[in-house]
């Protein structure tokens, strides 16, 4: 038996179908809501986590791929921690590997919970390691909310290397976009600019304030004193 598939028995065996219930409904699967049909064992995060330390050195590439493709969510998040635990303390070609892995099995990648555990951890980790954009670049101009927003998160690694400007450039790019996850994530990114470099951020929201999504602003200047807070809201 493989390793793959004995993370996956594990996963079958812990599954509670009140917490899949509730997950169901917490992470909006509903017909018409984002997530409409997708499937929940009732897992929750620390648990997969932990059972992810103990399979994910031996899992093969093709088995988090072919993971990637199951109805159930937790097999997805399971396989998207393996491959970022993986790529920590993989050499150059295995990174390499592990990126086209994400990119050729985007459709599995389909939660706001599994764009923000692995986006920036291996999408935005390479592209900052070969200061390339262009993979993050087709991800934004996608007019997919999932991938739209796996390039939004992926430049927080950008912004862990004092390089803002991706973030900013994507900020405005998504300005005008319809999904409220989308003027979360922005917003996120932006306090994460801020959190680095309080400036950058107050020169941004000094032209782009009054343009921003009221969430996506309120989310950026989160952490700011209330005072400034407020300045800030007063524009829109």
């Amino acid at each position: 038996m493989t390793a793959a598939q004995k993370l996956k028995d594990e996963l079958q065996n812990l599954a509670d179908e009140q917490k899949a219930k509730h997950l169901s409904k917490f992470f909006k699967t509903g017909k018409g809501q984002y997530a409409e049909d997708d499937k929940f064992l009732g897992i929750n995060v620390p648990v997969n986590k932990s059972l992810v330390k103990k399979y994910y050195k031996y899992i093969a590439p093709a088995d988090m791929a072919e993971m990637l493709h199951s109805p159930w969510h937790e097999y997805r998040f399971a396989a998207l921690q393996c491959m970022v635990l993986q790529y920590e303390k993989a050499d150059d070609e295995k990174q390499k590997a592990l990126v086209e892995i994400y990119l050729n099995n985007l459709s599995g990648i389909n939660n706001w919970d599994l764009v923000d555990c692995s986006a920036h951890k291996i999408i935005g980790a390479w592209a900052v390691k070969k200061q390339e954009l262009s993979q993050i670049e087709n991800l934004a101009d996608s007019h997919n909310l999932w991938q739209e927003r796996i390039a939004v998160v992926a430049s927080w690694a950008f912004i862990k290397n004092k390089q803002y400007d991706l973030t900013l450039k994507l900020a405005v790019k998504f300005i005008n976009h319809e999904h409220d996850l989308m003027h979360k994530a922005v917003g996120w990114m932006l306090r994460e600019v801020g959190k680095q470099n309080k400036l950058a951020l107050t020169d941004f929201l000094d032209i782009y304030a009054a343009k921003l999504p009221r969430t996506t602003l309120r989310y950026a200047i989160e952490r700011f004193p209330k005072a400034e807070r407020e300045k800030y809201m007063q524009k829109k």
